[in-house]
């Protein structure tokens, strides 16, 4: 869950996108850039939501205090239909990503948000992993040697780079590294997750669409390859992608061209490409899951990331640094990390690799009761530390007994009109969701603003009042 501020002049903005949003995320709202400031300034937030034209403080000056002062922050604008302008100069900023007005559907809003607020999870996560500064790849593990060196060689071209490792081994990181330390380092890096995304919202995320190109697509919208133009595309779990989008990523490689989905113009994909994946793609391709062709444009340059537990000399400065971070945010002294405890973080096998290790540690900083973190407070009962990835916290829930086979139905009565049907309908979603309107409308199957016109046609104002 991430903690959202939304900033809009409208009301009904704010309000639409507070309760869109409110059932996965902690949701703040602000009428106006100087109140949004003022609120980012005594709270902690992840993401920002904001308009870009506002009066008085707008959302590009809004932008511009949030990048300076607080840089781990992500921000989302939004802008007028006929504007884009705006919004790629905001981009060039340091914004994540752009909406337009209208809105499109709560779909793809949701999943703007879910980006952004993984973007947000994983810049933490690589504070702590790799600095601000120089990244930190290793901290003196002697199987990362040969890694780094490969690395920092390729960065130097433009050869396309598979990285290959157990989920949690920092793939994304040294992805970041090699973007750091070539060429392109005054570009953007810009990352898809393929395994995030259904393959009709990829595609579209991938080229970007026109208007019209499909239900929804108001608007023409720039794909992340295009975003990406004179820096470093990074697609992680490649290995996911659906047959189809294979095919039309090895022409992207192949001739460094690609068009938006329902469009004709030919682009030039000016990036340099780096994937990942933690499957065995050989094995993939014996299965016919993956195509053979795309694997060898992509393994140009393959490097192994090891996990973590073949990586000792690297657990207990990483163990510190995630302890330091847990203990800020828990709001608590900091706390050491005691002999035992030590002990038994070398003795853990890490299946889960330096996110398994990040939770460890916060769990203990909870535990913890004293100065130092024990093995008491990682050894938690019914976690067996050491085989970690095949614990349980608890036992598993038995089976459901058989459903009852359904009593007959009652005998069919009188038709009803529709429009009764539908009035009830909808005043049982807004009953059963306490007056959610988001929920409501996502349970019957329909969008928010048409619901606010039914809700206003059959009289339902009272029913429709938010919890």
């Amino acid at each position: 869950m991430a903690r959202i501020l939304v900033v809009d002049d409208e009301a009904g903005i704010r309000e639409f996108l507070s309760e869109a949003l409110a059932d996965d995320h902690e949701v703040a709202a602000a009428a106006s850039g100087e109140a949004a400031w003022a609120r980012l300034e005594r709270e902690g937030f992840d993401l920002v939501l904001t308009d870009l034209s506002m009066p008085g403080m707008d959302g590009m000056e809004l932008l511009r205090r949030v990048r300076e002062a607080q840089p781990e922050v992500e921000v989302v604008v939004i802008t007028a239909h006929g504007r884009v302008d705006s919004a790629v100069e905001a981009m060039r900023l340091g914004a994540f990503d752009y909406l337009q007005k209208p809105l499109g559907s709560l779909a793809e809003l949701r999943l703007l948000v879910r980006r952004a607020a993984e973007r947000r999870a994983l810049r933490s996560f690589r504070e702590v992993y790799v600095g601000r500064d120089e990244p930190e790849l290793s901290h003196g593990a002697a199987v990362m040697r040969p890694v780094i060196d490969a690395l920092r060689k390729v960065a130097a071209t433009d050869a396309t780079v598979l990285l290959v490792g157990e989920s949690g081994t920092g793939k994304e990181v040294a992805a970041q590294a090699v973007h750091r330390w070539s060429r392109r380092e005054s570009g953007p890096f810009v990352a898809v997750n393929c395994a995030a995304l259904s393959e009709s919202l990829l595609e579209s995320e991938l080229f970007g669409h026109e208007r019209g190109a499909f239900t929804g697509a108001a608007t023409r919208r720039r794909g992340r390859i295009e975003l990406a133009q004179g820096g470093t595309f990074f697609l992680d779990e490649v290995g996911e992608l659906a047959p189809g989008l294979q095919a039309k990523l090895l022409r992207v490689l192949q001739e460094r061209t690609f068009e938006r989905v329902g469009g004709g113009q030919t682009l030039r994909a000016d990036v340099r490409w780096i994937a990942a994946t933690n499957r065995d793609l050989p094995a993939e391709i014996a299965a016919g899951r993956f195509r053979e062709d795309l694997f060898h444009r992509l393994a140009v340059f393959p490097v192994v990331l090891p996990p973590l537990r073949e990586r000792h000399e690297d657990i207990e400065p990483l163990a510190e640094r995630l302890l330091a971070r847990a203990c800020a945010a828990l709001g608590r002294r900091p706390l050491r990390i005691d002999a035992s405890a030590r002990a038994l973080l070398h003795r853990a096998r890490w299946t889960g690799n330096v996110r398994e290790l990040a939770n460890a540690l916060e769990r203990a900083a909870i535990l913890a009761e004293g100065e130092h973190v024990s093995a008491s407070d990682l050894a938690i009962p019914g976690l067996t530390l050491p085989a970690l990835g095949a614990a349980t916290l608890a036992p598993p829930a038995p089976a459901p007994a058989p459903a009852p086979a359904p009593a007959p139905g009652p005998t069919p009565s009188e038709p009803r009109p529709l429009v009764d049907l539908e009035r009830d309908a909808i005043e049982a979603a807004l009953r059963f969701h306490a007056g959610n309107r988001t929920r409501a409308a996502d349970a019957l199957g329909i969008g928010v603003r048409t619901l606010y016109d039914k809700i206003k046609r059959y009289g339902l104002e009272d029913e429709s009042t938010p919890r």
